[in-house]
C-alpha cells in the first residue's frame, strides 16, 4: 500500500474537491466520493474498486478506521491530510471526518442487474433530485429489489448527496444508467418482464394489483410524472389509495409505498406456497 501526504491544496486535492460539485469531472475521471461510516463500511464489505482511503494527518484514529487502513486486502492509496482539507472533503458541519474514500464508478451496464424468476426492479424516470435517487435506492434494498435504473436527463446517481441519502444501499443494489426508452427494450423483452407505472391518476387501485411476477416499477419525475414514451411502455398503471389534503406523494415516498406492497403481496404467497 502506497502511503502520501496532502497539506495543502494540490492538484491532487483539487481533483477530489472537484467530485463534490462537478458532475462532469466524477464522469470524466470515473470516481466519486464516499463520505461517513456506514456507507464507507458497506463499500468495503461488497468489494468496491477504491483507489483511496483519505484520514487526518496527526490525529488519533479509533479502531474501526485504523483497521481499515491497514487491512491488506482493502486497495487504495493511504493520503494523510491536513484535518481542514478532509473536512471539506468530509462535508461535515462538524468537520470531524475519520475517513473519506475515492471510489470508482462501475460500468453503466445492464447485465448488472440479476434478472431470475421474481425479479423485481425499479426504474427513476428522469429525476432531478439526487437526495431523492439515493432514497429510493435505500427502500428498494430495503424491500428486496434487484436493481435500480435511472434514465433520461437526471440528477446523478454519484452526486454525495445521494450516496449520503442510500446510506450504503448504493453498494449493495445495482444502480444503472440508461439515456432511453429504447436502451431498455431487448433488455425487457429477453427477460419477460412487466412494467408497472405509478401515477395519481393510474388505471388501477395499487392494491388491487398483482405484483408478484417479474417486475419493473416505473417512477416518473419528482414534478412531470413518467415521460409519454414511458407511459407507453406500460403494461399498466397503478395509483396508491390516497385520504387526507395531499393529492400526491414524493417520488422517493411513493416508490417506498409501492415496494412495501410489492413486497407484502411476494410475502403472502410465498407462505401460501409453503403451506
Amino acid at each position: 500500500m502506497h502511503t502520501v501526504r496532502i497539506t495543502t491544496r494540490n492538484a491532487r486535492f483539487q481533483q477530489w474537491h472537484a467530485l463534490l460539485a462537478n458532475r462532469t469531472k466524477r464522469q470524466r475521471g470515473g470516481e466519486f466520493l464516499v463520505q461517513g461510516v456506514r456507507p464507507l463500511r458497506l463499500a468495503v464489505e461488497h468489494g468496491w474498486p477504491l483507489t483511496a482511503l483519505l484520514y487526518p494527518a496527526g490525529r488519533r484514529l479509533t479502531d474501526w478506521a485504523r483497521s481499515l487502513l491497514d487491512a491488506p486486502d482493502v486497495p487504495g492509496d493511504r493520503v494523510a491530510m491536513a484535518p481542514e482539507l478532509l473536512a471539506e472533503l468530509s462535508e461535515r458541519e462538524d468537520g470531524d471526518a475519520e475517513l473519506v474514500a475515492v471510489a470508482r464508478m462501475p460500468g453503466d451496464d445492464l447485465t448488472r442487474i440479476p434478472v431470475g424468476p421474481s425479479f423485481l426492479g425499479v426504474l427513476f424516470d428522469r429525476p432531478t433530485s439526487p437526495g431523492n435517487i439515493g432514497t429510493l435506492i435505500r427502500s428498494a434494498d430495503a424491500f428486496g429489489a434487484d436493481g435500480l435504473v435511472v434514465t433520461g436527463h437526471a440528477a446523478d446517481v454519484y452526486d454525495p448527496k445521494s450516496v449520503r441519502a442510500s446510506t450504503g444501499s448504493l453498494f449493495s443494489l445495482p444502480a444503472v444508467r440508461v439515456p432511453s426508452p429504447r436502451d431498455l427494450d431487448a433488455w425487457r423483452e429477453d427477460h419477460d418482464i412487466t412494467l408497472v407505472g405509478t401515477d395519481e391518476a393510474g388505471d388501477d387501485l395499487l392494491f388491487d394489483t398483482d405484483l408478484t411476477g417479474p417486475t419493473l416499477l416505473l417512477i416518473g419525475n419528482e414534478t412531470t410524472g413518467l415521460s409519454n414514451a414511458w407511459r407507453e411502455r406500460c403494461d399498466r398503471t397503478v395509483r396508491i389509495p390516497m385520504h387526507g389534503a395531499a393529492s400526491s406523494l414524493n417520488a422517493a415516498n411513493a416508490a417506498t409505498a409501492v415496494l412495501y406492497e410489492t413486497a407484502r403481496q411476494r410475502h403472502v404467497a410465498a407462505r401460501a406456497g409453503a403451506l
